[in-house]
């Protein structure tokens, strides 16, 4: 047992030998609970995706430099990926799950006008919108317009009009 000590140290005082172990078993790690949480975690980027990423980052970057214990961080961290993984099916399985932890779109764009208390609910402006339209619709040209959303990822999408004949 003397030997693992001497190889990832314990407490704050770690040499760059035990860091770079440590570094490695914790990336091996991360790489088993990736694969736990799924694929939705880095795709989707929902803000229940945004937690786990931000959560799992910043608790695993504590094991890499001896700032808590190496096992109860690892262990929280497989808790937080169950967790994740629990919610992400309960959002697949029900609508009104999904549509309590990862809330609805908006709609910030119809019938030729800005819905303004829905621009307020979501907290942006014309210009937020504007941006988002030359984004994804690659045009600032509100006659091509028909709707705009603002997705429940906090991205903005366009619907354009179809092209009359």
């Amino acid at each position: 047992m003397e030997w693992v000590i001497q190889l990832f140290g314990e407490g704050k005082d770690l040499n760059v030998l035990q860091m770079s172990c440590r570094g490695i078993a914790v990336f091996l790690i991360s790489l088993v609970l990736i694969r736990i949480s799924g694929r939705r975690s880095f795709g989707i980027r929902t803000p229940l995706d945004n937690i786990i990423v931000i959560l799992l980052g910043a608790i695993m970057s504590r094991a890499v430099v001896g700032a808590s214990p190496f096992l109860p961080i690892i262990a929280v961290s497989f808790v937080f990926v169950i967790l994740h993984r629990i919610l992400a099916w309960g959002i697949v399985s029900s609508r009104t799950f999904s549509g309590i932890v990862e809330g609805e779109k908006i709609c910030l764009y119809k019938d030729g006008g800005f819905i303004k208390d829905n621009m307020k609910k979501a907290l942006v402006c014309e210009e937020d919108v504007m941006q988002g339209i030359r984004e994804s619709a690659m045009t600032d040209d509100m006659k091509k317009i028909n709707t705009i959303y603002m997705e429940r990822n906090g991205e903005i999408s366009v619907i354009k009009k179809e092209p009359e004949e």
